[in-house]
């Protein structure tokens, strides 16, 4: 479990992916894969639209598809193994030395999921080629968030490394290993930190918040640390504006009356008004 694995397709967001999984993985002197998956939806090995037509038209134009569907292949991969070069270079450039490359012909998440035991984090953009507006959350984003076991950094704008990080914190198990995670991983060494919850009981939150604040300290973590009041989702993305936060770490799931599936949780708000990456726990 050593791996930075970057997901590179044609979307909008796969120069920010790239970039942001070449910055973690120099930070955690991790090696580096840049994965390309050839959706087999999109690119079946073969189809067979001949209906009812005769057996000699039938044969003719299934010898026709299948040469259409070997040539459609053909030209997908050629295209991936280009955009995989670029990231490669892109990482490069980035701090990585030797960036491997891999692709893959079948789905995505079961492409992800037989890799995850060597992953340490994954990297992926908010939307995938097929959504370039903006406007909501790729369907591949919900269901890898529910598949995988590892912390999953959703890259989101033009890359600027970071300098400035934002817990979400809700004292739940998840949460708690974030502070762990932020006071001990080389991927915030020096980086400075902000503990942020929201909720209107903050003698219970500041109890939890009080071994928060000590263990990131300790690690010699400069933090500000904040209780909010309000509408979660809009509170802690005012907060992250406010102060300039670079990053926001939080968990995949809700606490308490937000522990709900991904889709509709505050989570899935947090992503879809994301400006800036999202790292959420697993």
């Amino acid at each position: 479990m050593n791996k930075v694995i970057a997901c590179i397709d044609g979307s909008s967001a796969a120069g920010s992916v790239c970039d942001y999984a070449a910055w973690a993985a120099s930070r955690l002197a991790a090696p580096l894969t840049l994965l390309h998956v050839l959706d087999k939806s999109r690119y079946p090995v073969e189809n067979d639209l001949s209906g009812n037509l005769g057996v000699d038209a039938r044969e003719h134009l299934l010898s026709e598809l299948a040469e259409l569907d070997i040539q459609r292949n053909k030209l997908a991969l050629e295209q991936g193994s280009l955009m995989l070069e670029e990231a490669r270079q892109r990482a490069v450039t980035g701090g990585v030395a030797e960036p491997v490359l891999r692709q893959r012909h079948g789905h995505l998440i079961d492409s992800l999921t037989e890799l995850e035991d060597d992953t340490r984090l994954l990297v992926i953009g908010k939307q995938g080629e097929e959504h370039n507006d903006g406007s909501h959350i790729g369907d591949n984003v919900e269901r890898l968030v529910r598949a995988l076991h590892r912390p999953i950094l959703i890259a989101q704008g033009e890359f600027k490394a970071p300098q400035q990080i934002m817990l979400a914190f809700n004292s739940s198990a998840m949460t708690r290993k974030g502070v762990e995670l932020l006071a001990g991983s080389p991927l915030f060494k020096g980086l400075s930190g902000h503990l942020v919850s929201v909720g209107k009981d903050k003698q219970a939150l500041n109890k939890e918040m009080e071994w928060a604040e000590k263990t990131i300290r300790d690690a010699g973590h400069e933090l500000q640390c904040a209780v909010l009041e309000g509408e979660i989702e809009p509170a802690l993305h005012q907060y992250q504006q406010e102060h300039g936060i670079d990053m926001v770490v939080m968990g995949a799931y809700g606490h308490s009356r937000l522990r709900e599936f991904f889709v509709g949780s505050t989570t899935n708000n947090m992503i879809r008004n994301a400006t800036v990456p999202h790292l959420l726990l697993r």
